[in-house]
């Protein structure tokens, strides 16, 4: 058996390509949000592995029978959960061509083309974002560039890595235990690990409550009192997480501001841009991240709304040396002349792992295969279909947009004033008032269960301030405005039916 022919390469790999096509031409037609339950596939495929080799066919009817219906098809364009994942065919060749060089770039001499390739991309899209030089390897002479990485996970706790040994540093390493991390409440939950993983105690994790009143943004005054607070109590402030763009509401702290408050107590600021950041290419948006040049690092998922395919997360940081101090590792199997002049980047040293893909040739595929103006385009058709979803909401008069809506995400909600109308004539509903936050919680998330039971679309849920409300994070490669008004067509009939439910509840128990 040759694990390499060339020739059943090259049929297999056409067949797999009329396989995807296929399943694209049919994306629409399976229910976005699986329906299997836990275990299904352990009942449907042997318990142990085949003894001889089976065929590619019948491997892929297999996919067909077994692991399609498993799947939650994030490239449906009726996909609007959590943030979206695109792909396009430019990642798609990128991706397979990666796969097939199947070089394993950890330092320059491994693959310098995949080295070069890296530090190349990684400088036209900071131009594109109009990054400050410090940034740009091309133009900084002090440190500075770009790595790709898996995820935003990875840059944050590569950054925090730094941080915390820069300032143990200054400190000794014994004090660890007086290093304090900040961020709001909508911060993603990958700061937490991240603590938890580079050993910061978990009392010296603040979490920032953000206000509706500042449409849920981390202001600089309860920061600047806890790092106050904690100075006074003989702790360190070590590191910021400010986001662009948070998960919940797509929140924006202000740069400047936090920076202003950070740099008196030399805190490393990362900016966490993952969805939001491609979008700061388009002129229009860039202003978001005004005050950029005052921060150690940035970062975006290129994966999440870049036509890049997962995983791909870009990072860029001011001065690579507090990369490397903490990450380094140079053991003698490794040793070359190469890296030993100090004249080439090793990006093993920018990162956890050792070993790393050579996604910068994805992603300069799909850089070269649509251009920036395109690029520009297709984020701004995005957030258009945002505005067409939030102005249907807005016409509703049963629903309540829950925060303006940001970039390419609507948070909307059925207002309480619409349940107030089905009452038992004197306020309470089954026990509880109707403008009790939890009935209207309990309301919207049974509006949810049943959009999302219904296969034609998915969308996922936020809260703020106990408040809970529905997300459709508009982004998927292939969303059209007929998905969108269609999406919004199926919400007003689910909460009608929901409605409806509960109003012939309160006649038949007043009857």
């Amino acid at each position: 058996m040759n694990p390499l022919d060339l020739e059943e390469f090259k049929r297999q790999g056409y067949m797999m390509i009329d396989f995807l096509t296929d399943y694209y031409k049919n994306i629409e037609n399976y229910p976005v949000l699986s329906t299997v339950e836990p275990g299904y596939l352990t009942k449907r495929l042997p318990s142990s592995a085949p003894f001889q080799p089976e065929s590619i066919e019948s491997i892929l009817e297999d996919v067909q029978q077994h692991i399609i219906p498993g799947l939650t098809h994030w490239m449906n364009p009726n996909f609007y959960a959590y943030f979206p994942c695109t792909g396009s065919t430019a990642g798609f060749i990128g991706e397979m061509l990666s796969t097939g060089f199947n070089v394993v770039g950890f330092n320059w001499l491994s693959s310098p083309a995949a080295t070069e390739l890296e530090t190349i991309v990684m400088d036209w899209l900071g131009k594109m974002l109009n990054l400050p030089k410090s940034f740009i390897f091309s133009s900084c002479d002090k440190g500075g560039g770009g790595v790709l990485l898996g995820t935003t996970c990875e840059a944050i706790l590569c950054t925090l890595v730094a941080a915390r040994d820069k300032k143990l540093a200054q400190i000794g390493k014994e004090n660890i235990g007086k290093l304090v991390v900040y961020c709001s409440d909508q911060t993603h939950s990958a700061l937490q690990k991240a603590t938890q993983i580079v050993g910061i105690h978990p009392q010296n994790f603040r979490v920032i409550k953000a206000k509706g009143s500042n449409l849920y943004s981390l202001s600089s005054d309860p920061l600047l009192s806890a790092i106050l607070l904690d100075v006074e109590n003989g702790l360190v402030p070590c590191f910021l997480c400010a986001t662009i763009g948070t998960t919940a509401t797509n929140a924006i702290d202000p740069i400047k501001l936090l920076c202003n408050v950070t740099k008196e107590f030399d805190i490393w600021v990362h900016v966490d841009a993952a969805y939001a950041g491609p979008v700061c290419i388009c002129p229009e948006f860039r202003h978001y991240i005004d005050g950029i040049e005052e921060v150690n690092s940035f970062s975006f998922n290129a994966h999440k709304w870049f036509l890049t395919n997962l995983a791909c997360c870009c990072l860029w940081v001011k001065d690579h040396n507090a990369l490397t101090s903490s990450l380094s590792t140079y053991p003698e199997y490794l040793r070359n002349k190469k890296s030993d002049s100090k004249k080439v980047v090793d990006y093993k040293d920018w990162q956890v792992p050792l070993s790393r893909k050579f996604n910068a040739l994805k992603l300069w595929i799909v850089l070269r295969s649509y251009g920036v103006e395109n690029l520009k385009n297709f984020l701004r058709n995005h957030v258009e279909l945002a505005k067409t979803f939030e102005e249907l909401v807005r016409k509703d008069e049963r629903f309540e947009i829950v925060v303006p809506s940001k970039f390419s995400l609507v948070c909307f909600r059925i207002s309480p004033s619409a349940i107030s109308t089905i009452n038992d004539g004197e306020g309470y509903y089954n026990g509880k008032m109707m403008n009790d936050e939890y009935l209207v919680n309990d309301v919207n998330c049974k509006l949810l269960d049943s959009i999302n039971s219904s296969g034609k679309t998915y969308m996922t849920h936020g809260e703020v301030e106990g408040a809970f409300f529905i997300r459709c994070a508009i982004g998927s490669t292939l969303t059209e405005e007929h998905h969108v008004t269609m999406t919004w067509k199926l919400v007003q009939e689910h909460a009608s039916s929901l409605l409806g439910t509960l109003l012939n509840s309160y006649i038949n128990k007043n009857n």
